[in-house]
């Protein structure tokens, strides 16, 4: 038994690479076309992405930037779960919240001519409006917490110093507040009581 536990050990790490490496040629310029591929899944991997945005793999934060980069490249949101994908194998993986966390906020103009642009903890930028959504969810405390459309059904989180920079945005149209983005109005949750 001990040869065993030593034996799906030193699997893990290949396995690691392997999908490292195959990520990589998948997607050697931008995200991968995850949304084309089909493959079997092939099991789970112990790799989490936490609500504050930390990348987890076997209990252990990867710290490579370009790497936790390039996994945010072939992962997708499928009915059942989230998954990593690569054109041969899908794996499982667990995501706490959202699986970005939108780290940077900028704005310009004003009502509906302003422009939002986040820019995530991969570094993807989006700017709000057609195509990518702002939702607001109720937070367990009775306040809000905002998210981010990036793409296909994968969100990013709106980091607490960006939340600040949104709620400044915050204006009245027709008795409901909100934000203006792109040429959308973006309806902030009614205060529970």
């Amino acid at each position: 038994m001990m040869a065993e536990d030593h034996a799906a050990a030193a699997a893990a790490p290949d396995r690691m690479q392997a999908l490292a490496d195959a990520a990589r040629e998948a997607c050697s310029r931008g995200v991968a076309p995850v949304h084309k591929w089909s493959p079997e899944r092939c099991g789970a991997l112990d790799l989490v992405i936490r609500a504050d945005g930390s990348w987890i793999y076997e209990g252990s934060p990867i710290r490579r930037p370009a790497l936790v980069k390039l996994f945010s490249t072939v992962l997708r949101r499928d009915p059942d779960g989230y998954v990593l994908v690569t054109p041969a194998e899908k794996l499982d993986i667990t995501v706490e919240d959202a699986p970005f966390l939108a780290v940077e906020m900028a704005s310009e103009g004003e009502g509906e001519r302003r422009r939002i642009r986040f820019r995530t903890n991969v570094d993807e930028v989006v700017d709000v409006g057609e195509g990518h959504a702002l939702r607001f969810e109720t937070a367990a405390d009775g306040g809000f917490k905002p998210y981010v459309h990036i793409r296909s059904d994968l969100w990013a989180l709106v980091a607490r110093s960006a939340v600040y920079d949104l709620v400044e945005l915050a204006e009245e149209r027709d008795g409901v507040l909100g934000v203006w983005g792109g040429g959308r109005f973006f309806a902030l949750p009614e205060a529970s009581a």
